[in-house]
């Protein structure tokens, strides 16, 4: 079970956390969460089958929010999708159909389970569509009812349009929209079901006061914002990305062992910081394990990965990637590892090591898997491979299987079948 929270004062803990980045008139929102409960929520669009890494500090906020004993929103994307959000982008985002969309909103939805408590009552999380107003819109009463309390020439000032129009890349009519439609989005859940808050990035500042203007102007509500910092790495890494490309929050995106691995690779410099922002340990926890030096931060790395991996994917399968961890790096051992599958005739036969390590996921192409090689990172049963000509056959394997590493964290166990 998750830990209780040390205080109901949802902003203190955001505060200790270090999750706000910007607030409007946070005296009087902090009024409102005392005669709560208060409904917030964060939206997404549904750009693909699965939110990554870099969604969860609003996921935690909305995460904190409901076990402060507020009621959190999780709000899809389903119809601003099929125009992009322009923020930060040099290009259109592609567009995509409504079964992919759809079929999107579906993927997103199984990690929710996990984070939120979903039901009726006034604590409960929601998870509601934006298609549901967008769609029915008619355009020329929608421009009239709500273009007149909409500036272009403020537009034009907003980071996520100045920056597009500065680099000199070209920024649709159809995209300079999606500022309005966020707006009446918040407009909508205010009205709908008594939101007054919005939260998200800091890059969505903007779009965020726009809603809040909209709410004054069109019904005389009092609604408020709340971002939280853009998170990078200590070495300048967007968060959510690696080399091999986005850690993928479902399952069946990316497995636990390697979201394990990501967490457990974070930077000296990041760790007491992820702790707060990516667990949910006793601020007391956090500020011990944070002060460990030198060989004993690996222990602190270790726990950060647990509990990290613990919300999305269960406790069970974050802790089986702990003492798979254990056992590989201690004793090289297979089990628990990532696996693929390898006909034993072709071993028999024998494979080179370069397309085996492609194969298994630990090299893009021949070319980096040969880059590997040179560098020292590539490993055979936790020996160097020193040569990319390397033709591997049934002596590499004991028990029907035989290990594959790039580097020091990141092994495959190859499978003969």
């Amino acid at each position: 079970m998750a830990q209780a929270p040390e205080t109901r004062d949802f902003l203190a803990v955001m505060r200790q956390r270090g999750f706000i980045h910007q607030a409007t008139d946070e005296d009087a929102l902090a009024a409102a969460l005392k005669d709560g409960p208060l409904t917030a929520y964060v939206g997404y669009d549904a750009t693909a089958d699965s939110l990554h890494a870099g969604s969860l500090v609003s996921l935690m906020m909305l995460r904190w929010l409901q076990k402060t004993g507020n009621r959190p929103i999780i709000l899809m994307g389903g119809g601003t999708t099929r125009i992009g959000d322009p923020t930060w982008r040099d290009e259109s985002r592609k567009m995509l159909d409504d079964a992919t969309i759809t079929a999107n909103i579906a993927g997103i939805r199984q990690v929710m389970g996990r984070l939120f408590t979903f039901g009726d009552g006034p604590g409960d999380a929601m998870m509601v569509n934006n298609a549901d107003w967008l769609d029915g819109l008619g355009y020329v009463d929608f421009l009239r009812d709500y273009g007149p309390h909409f500036s272009v020439n403020r537009m034009l000032t907003m980071d996520s349009v100045k920056l597009r129009l500065e680099r000199d890349q070209p920024l649709s009519f159809l995209e300079f929209n999606y500022m309005i439609l966020q707006a009446y989005d918040f407009l909508e859940l205010a009205r709908r079901h008594n939101c007054v808050l919005q939260m998200g990035g800091s890059d969505q500042w903007g779009n965020i006061i726009a809603g809040i203007e909209l709410g004054r102007r069109v019904d005389q509500r009092q609604l408020f914002g709340l971002t939280c910092p853009l998170i990078t790495t200590a070495s300048g890494a967007k968060m959510g990305k690696t080399a091999d490309g986005a850690v993928w929050l479902n399952p069946d995106r990316l497995s636990a062992w390697d979201y394990w691995q990501y967490w457990r690779n974070a930077e000296d410099a990041d760790v007491g910081r992820f702790l707060k922002l990516y667990s949910e340990l006793p601020m007391a926890e956090i500020a011990r394990l944070e002060a460990l030096q030198g060989a004993e931060l690996n222990a602190a790395k270790a726990v950060l990965a647990t509990e990290a991996t613990a919300m999305i994917h269960g406790r069970p399968a974050a802790e089986e990637a702990a003492a798979t961890a254990e056992r590989v790096f201690a004793g090289g051992g297979l089990e628990g590892l990532p696996e693929i599958d390898l006909a034993g005739e072709r071993l028999a036969a024998g494979v080179g090591v370069l397309t085996l390590l492609v194969e298994a996921g630990l090299a893009a192409s021949n070319g980096e898997a040969r880059r590997l090689v040179r560098g020292g990172g590539a490993r055979l049963n936790d020996k160097a491979i020193s040569d990319e000509g390397l033709v591997v056959d049934m002596a590499a394997a004991t028990d029907g299987a035989f290990k594959l590493s790039a580097g020091r964290k990141r092994h495959v166990r190859v499978r003969l079948v």
